[in-house]
């Protein structure tokens, strides 16, 4: 018999298997945060997880090894894999924003030609060039992207916020809203 595989990005998963479990599926072996372990197998409902890379979820959905996915809207942006989207979980709630200094609230006023660092260089390409329509440099990071405009390498950053405490901790803040991001889950077209 053929198993329902469902995808999942390491990590924040608590809440995740909060849910599975409430359904009566036991992800005591996958909360095991000493396994090495990346595939688990529920023989009684016939399910497979896939424990992989949150960038990796929503390829492993479209090209059909696994038959949903469970990740974070700015990871299905990033993307851009051909999945549906099909439930919004409703949580792990955050917003991915323009930030900087109150300063560079003007450049973004005047559409000047700015540097953006981020680490999501697809959303931001998307909004500057496709709503905003402002042309500007993508500087693409890996690590703590709010030293970019604290040391000079761009005005702005495109990152995610939650709380914003390390914004301000940073003398930043959110100066534009692109989108409210949350869980998703996805399935194959």
């Amino acid at each position: 018999m053929r198993y329902l595989t469902i995808a999942l990005a390491k990590g924040r998963l608590g809440k995740i298997f909060d849910i599975f479990e409430h359904m009566g599926i036991d992800c005591a072996e996958m909360r095991d945060k000493d396994t090495r372990k990346l595939i688990f197998t529920n023989e009684e409902y016939k399910l497979k997880f896939i424990l992989s890379k949150a960038s990796d979820v929503p390829t492993y959905v479209e090209y059909g090894a696994a038959d949903i996915g469970i990740v974070g809207k700015d990871t299905i942006l990033e993307e851009g894999r051909k999945l549906f989207e099909v439930i919004d979980l409703d949580m792990a709630k955050c917003r991915m924003c323009v930030i900087g200094p109150e300063s560079s609230a003007e450049l973004l006023k005047h559409k000047e030609l700015i540097r953006v660092a981020t680490k999501y260089p697809n959303i931001a390409k998307d909004y500057f060039y496709n709503q905003k329509h402002q042309t500007v440099e993508i500087i693409k990071l890996h690590g703590s992207v709010e030293l970019a405009p604290i040391v000079g390498l761009s005005e702005v950053i495109v990152d995610i916020v939650e709380t914003g405490s390390t914004l301000k901790a940073n003398g930043l803040q959110g100066l534009e809203e692109i989108c409210p991001l949350s869980a998703r889950m996805g399935v194959n077209q």
